[in-house]
């Protein structure tokens, strides 16, 4: 059997976070909305389930008009519970926005801030860092990753020697393509890592064969990008009823339903959709409570929707 970094057996680990679901969906189901916590294997640490992309969306400019709908997100996703907000150099004006806004929340020790390090050289990479760090308004941030493994061997010392310096807490990849999916697990399995980012939905599940075993089997935390997939399943449920099992889960919408299936995968720890729309995101965090699909519903899921 498999013994993660810390001691855990990737059977304990994957217990752990199974424990966090079922507490947080018997919660849900006692009349309260605690978000579902999945823990950190490197650490124990905890982060609720959903949490908040920043591509495209947080790419504005400072007009009120264009911020304020940002500044409602970032509170809809603080007085929910979340508090992952995931950025990257490569989303334009991203970081800045997002800085600027957990600024105004006064909610820079609520929210765990990850972005990443998406240049080539090391002299770059520093550069770019230091500057998410000052677009962040932060001293620290949660969570550096390597964007989409670009230079990772010149990046990755320096992302340890930052984390030994408190100047990161935790480091990790990033990929969106399943085309990188053999890079990806040679460096899940050749080195040290605390967090992968990755693309993972109910009409995307490569990442099922065997990244998530591998990642859980390596003690490795797992946030999921495009968890609608590329947005044309979510499009084409969009006219068809929603099915018994809804109710059963408390979902009132299909979004609310895909989301259920990517969290309820036992070694995912955070979904971070993207959305710029307040509404969308206090209802991609009621999908992060109450009753999560098991493997068997999660089954039937995939046939009914994908025919």
């Amino acid at each position: 059997m498999t013994t993660g970094r810390d001691g855990l057996t990737r059977q304990g680990f994957l217990g752990a976070a199974l424990a966090a679901a079922v507490g947080g969906g018997a919660a849900a189901q006692g009349g309260t909305s605690a978000l579902h916590r999945r823990p950190i294997p490197a650490s124990g640490e905890t982060l609720p389930a959903i949490g908040l992309g920043t591509w495209r969306g947080f790419d504005v400019g400072e007009k009120a008009a264009e911020r304020e709908p940002l500044r409602e997100v970032v509170a809809a996703l603080l007085d929910g519970g979340g508090k992952v907000i995931d950025s990257s150099p490569m989303y334009g004006r991203a970081e800045g926005v997002t800085g600027d806004l957990v600024a105004e929340a006064g909610a820079r020790d609520t929210v765990f801030l990850a972005t990443k390090v998406w240049t080539s050289g090391r002299e770059a990479g520093l550069a770019q860092m230091q500057r998410s760090l000052q677009l962040l308004r932060s001293e620290r941030i949660d969570l550096m990753q390597i964007h989409n493994l670009l230079d990772w061997r010149t990046h990755l010392p320096v992302l340890r020697d930052w984390k030994a310096a408190g100047r990161i807490r935790y480091l990790g990849i990033s990929h969106y393509t399943e085309s990188a999916y053999d890079a990806v697990e040679a460096v899940l399995r050749a080195e040290r890592l605390d967090f992968l980012q990755i693309n993972y939905a109910l009409d995307d599940r490569a990442a099922e064969d065997r990244l998530l075993p591998l990642a859980a089997e390596r003690g490795v935390a797992v946030l999921v990008n495009r968890p609608f997939g590329g947005g044309g399943l979510l499009r084409r449920l969009a006219g068809r009823p929603l099915p018994d099992y809804a109710a059963e889960l408390g979902c009132t919408s299909w979004a609310g339903i895909l989301l259920k299936f990517v969290i309820g995968h036992p070694a995912v720890t955070c979904a971070i959709p993207g959305t710029a729309d307040p509404g969308h995101m206090a209802a991609n965090l009621r999908a992060g409570t109450g009753p999560l699909p098991d493997e068997a519903l999660r089954r039937r899921m995939v046939a009914d929707l994908l025919r």
